[in-house]
């Protein structure tokens, strides 16, 4: 818990009645106000309305994670309803409102002038409710900059909704119409199509002021990242986080996702993670990363069916590349191999990665002389993930040997579900106590 006399912060706690009488007069007189995953229900929103209402300082409310339902949502917004509030930010995930409970939120949206961010991710809202809230958003008292249909309107997050096709398709017709200067849209595990792709082309080409685009788990496939293409490839976008993993694409996709690497100076966030590109994929990609129109920071690509044949691209990669900053490459069949080639990309002078995630990739014991070399003579790399492989005391204290050295600037050390002996452990908890710069996680 985080209390100041501005606010009130507390996550993950089951509150008593005892405690919670401790902490009404508070919610009566903080600036900011979060509650987050309390086990709140509709019981508590009486209470919560009746803070509200005497609270003119309050300016942010979260309550996400709580079981509020409709009628406790619909409790907690009659305590905003007093002349007095000035709320800037409220916050409603995950707390089981529905569709039903979409017209009083919409109501509200026209009565409080100074609500800026309203976030409802994971509700089951459906197409009733987004509806109501869009007649909302539209009244021209609603000043709200983080949902839709506004001017300044920033952000659109429908994560988890099953909008589907058609929804997704009225979405892109309503965003393309809009004159909003839309940064962020965020539409994961929403049913988004290869059909859907056309559209978003053109959101993605009319939107210059579109920075980040997430699309994860979607059944796009490589049909789909054609359509797509086009529009990342237009002049006019400057898209810097593509988030496109779980999304159905083959290296034959990746193929056209690199065209838009070479040609984006500005893309600088990309997650393929959990697509089947395997060792050719890799060979793209990795080709694409050599090339100087590609200024890529970070580059996620776990579990994406790679082998031990395709990481001597990536150590050219390490080796050469001047700009990808993190690469998280955990859960592929690397194996001791392929973690001693990237090892020797990662050993030359020029390397400048500062984060390697490797979890889960088949290393063991073997490979940790290599690592321990590479982490005194690579001067860039703050974080490194061994977690879930096969290591013992052998491998880890090769690591230690090295990780002890002042030369050494690793910073964070994780591994968990990795077991060593109790005389490791001393080691590991002497290490830290000796060099207060780095953390061992497991």
């Amino acid at each position: 818990m985080s209390l100041d006399i501005q606010s009130l912060d507390i996550q993950c706690e089951e509150l008593s009645d005892a405690r919670w009488a401790e902490l009404l007069p508070l919610l009566q007189q903080c600036q900011v106000v979060r509650l987050d995953d309390c086990g709140l229900t509709e019981a508590r929103c009486k209470d919560i309305s009746s803070a509200l209402r005497v609270n003119p300082a309050l300016a942010e409310l979260n309550l996400r994670s709580n079981e509020l339902g409709d009628v406790g949502v619909h409790c907690v917004l009659q305590g905003l309803q007093t002349p007095s509030c000035k709320i800037q930010k409220l916050s409603l995930q995950n707390c089981c409102l529905t569709g039903a409970g979409c017209g009083v939120l919409s109501s509200t949206l026209r009565t409080l002038p100074t609500l800026q961010e309203l976030h409802l991710s994971d509700n089951l809202l459906g197409d009733a409710g987004l509806q109501l809230l869009c007649e909302g958003l539209l009244d021209p008292q609603c000043r709200l900059e983080k949902l839709q249909a506004k001017p300044d309107f920033k952000e659109l997050t429908v994560s988890n909704n099953d909008i589907n096709e058609a929804g997704v398709r009225v979405l892109c017709q309503g965003l393309k119409d809009s004159p909003c200067q839309l940064e962020a849209l965020k539409l994961e595990s929403c049913g988004v199509t290869s059909d859907n792709c056309r559209d978003l082309c053109g959101i993605v080409a009319s939107k210059a002021s579109l920075r980040e685009l997430a699309l994860g788990s979607n059944k796009l496939g490589d049909v789909g990242m054609a359509e797509l293409c086009p529009g990342l490839l237009h002049p006019s976008s400057r898209l810097r986080t593509l988030w496109i993993w779980e999304c159905g694409i083959t290296a034959k996709g990746c193929g056209d996702l690199c065209r838009v690497l070479r040609a984006k100076e500005s893309l600088k966030e990309l997650s393929l993670a959990g697509n089947e590109l395997g060792d050719e994929g890799a060979r793209l990609l990795c080709e694409t990363l050599l090339e100087p129109g590609c200024q890529l920071e970070s580059l996620w690509v776990k579990s994406c069916s790679f082998t031990a044949a395709c990481c001597s691209h990536f150590s050219s990669v390490l080796a050469q590349n001047r700009f990808l900053l993190e690469l998280q490459i955990s859960n592929n069949r690397l194996e001791d191999a392929g973690v001693r080639e990237l090892c020797q990309g990662l050993g030359q002078p020029g390397s400048v990665l500062r984060v390697l995630w490797l979890a889960d990739c088949d290393v063991s014991d073997s490979s940790c002389s290599s690592l321990a070399a590479t982490l005194l003579a690579n001067h860039s790399l703050r974080e490194l993930d061994l977690s879930n492989n096969c290591l013992g005391d052998a491998g880890i204290l090769q690591l230690v040997e090295s990780v002890r050295q002042p030369g050494c600037l690793l910073e964070q050390l994780v591994l968990y579900d990795i077991y060593w002996s109790e005389e490791m452990e001393d080691r590991l908890q002497a290490l830290e106590k000796d060099k207060p710069s780095l953390r061992v996680i497991s």
